[in-house]
Order: C-alpha cells, then structure tokens, then sequence
C-alpha cells in the first residue's frame, strides 16, 4: 500500500510522520486491498483549542473511503480517523461479494 503524507502549510516532524504510517498500515488487518492512502493535516483556526484536522482517504478495489476528524493533537485525530476508517472497511468487505472476502 502507498502512504502520502501531505501537511498542509506547516511541516510535518518525522515523528509525526512515523506515526501516521504505523496507523495507517495496521488499516491492512481489516482489508488487505487497500491501494493508497492519502492523508491530509492542517491547522485550523490557531487561536482555538481543537484545532488539528486530519483527513483520510483510502482507495480500494472500485470505492474510496473518507474521513476527517479534528482534535486537540494530530496523533488524536489520526487515532480517530483510524477508528472511523476501521468501520467503513468492515462495511465495505459486507458488501463485496462472497468469494472475494
């Protein structure tokens, strides 16, 4: 699977980055056709407590899964977007067809 990492008018440390994509690879033990995972982090208003935005898309086999999330820290709303990303892959494996599971 492809990992890209975009942080969007700031940069991203690599511990952040290491981060992100430990998470995002353990998404491979709920659906191992994942193709590419696209994430997007961006600060939003920074007067403001709850201010990180991640966004995570996924591609997989003829469908694109999407979260976004925002929290006090990245690695809080990663943590969220994963959580969320986990269901709609259990919901996207219901819907392929048997054989393909």
């Amino acid at each position: 699977m492809e990992i890209k990492v975009q942080s969007i008018r700031f940069e991203a440390t690599e511990k952040l980055q290491d981060y992100i994509q430990k998470k995002v690879q353990k998404l491979t033990r709920f659906c191992a056709d994942i193709i590419k995972a696209d994430v997007a982090l961006k600060v939003v208003k920074p007067e403001t407590a709850i201010n990180k935005e991640a966004s995570l898309r996924l591609t997989v086999p003829g469908s694109e899964l999407f979260t976004e999330k925002t929290a006090n820290t990245f690695e809080e709303a990663i943590d969220q977007c994963a959580d969320t990303m986990v269901r709609q892959l259990q919901k996207y494996k219901e819907q392929l067809p048997k054989k393909d599971k």
